[in-house]
């Protein structure tokens, strides 16, 4: 086994959930309470991935801190009704991972309670630890905190994880660690958002095969 500890993010790299559940939420949110907020799914995807989610919101948009918890609010009750599916082949990776003795983690800026959910829906193993949206503000991606307590609960080297990400948060958070990265570049291909990924990750993974050929 290559690498004993598979860092996992989620959206796009697990699931398929923002052209599904987060982009169309925030289309919904803007129409209702921010008509002059407009951007493509390309841009959302761009943004996402440099400056970062909360950067976005406050930075791009603009938000206040009352309309973030209104997009908050907005979102909860979206994803409620909507679940994501998994990527095809992810499943198998976790499985045969699983079944080797590895472990499986997430380190995500979605909450937990989805995370968990999606898993379960979409019959994924269940992961050994997750970092979701409800941690510290200073502990979320791309702090390398939630790798450092993953290595110190199983007692693993650097040279056992291997961080699986879509964005720069997660290379950033990989990097500081000073653990390996993959790229999952299956979800989009923005080619801003490409061109890093493949000029700076340890893997670049144009599809789950690919992963796959990597970890097991």
């Amino acid at each position: 086994m290559k690498y004993k500890c598979l860092v996992f993010d989620h959206d796009d790299t697990v699931v398929n959930s923002t052209a599904t559940i987060h982009y169309p939420c925030f289309v919904e949110f803007c129409e209702k309470y921010r008509p002059d907020i407009r951007f493509s799914i390309e841009d959302f995807v761009r943004y996402n991935f440099e400056p970062g989610l909360l950067e976005f919101y406050h930075k791009i948009c603009n938000l206040t801190e009352d309309e973030m918890e209104t997009q908050y609010a907005h979102w909860l009750s979206y994803t409620k009704d909507h679940r994501a599916k998994a990527v095809c082949g992810i499943r198998e990776i976790m499985e045969k991972h699983r079944e080797k003795g590895g472990i499986i983690t997430v380190v995500s800026h979605s909450y937990g309670d989805n995370i968990l959910k999606d898993y379960e829906v979409n019959g994924l193993p269940r992961p050994d630890m997750v970092f979701g949206f409800e941690q510290p503000r200073d502990e979320l991606k791309p702090s390398p905190v939630p790798v450092q307590k993953i290595m110190a609960e199983y007692k693993l080297s650097k040279k056992d994880v291997l961080v699986i990400d879509d964005l720069k948060p997660g290379y950033l958070m990989a990097r500081a660690a000073d653990v390996s990265f993959a790229a999952a570049g299956w979800s989009f291909d923005i080619p801003k958002n490409s061109a890093f990924l493949k000029e700076n990750a340890d893997y670049y993974c144009k599809s789950v095969a690919d992963l796959a050929d990597i970890v097991l």
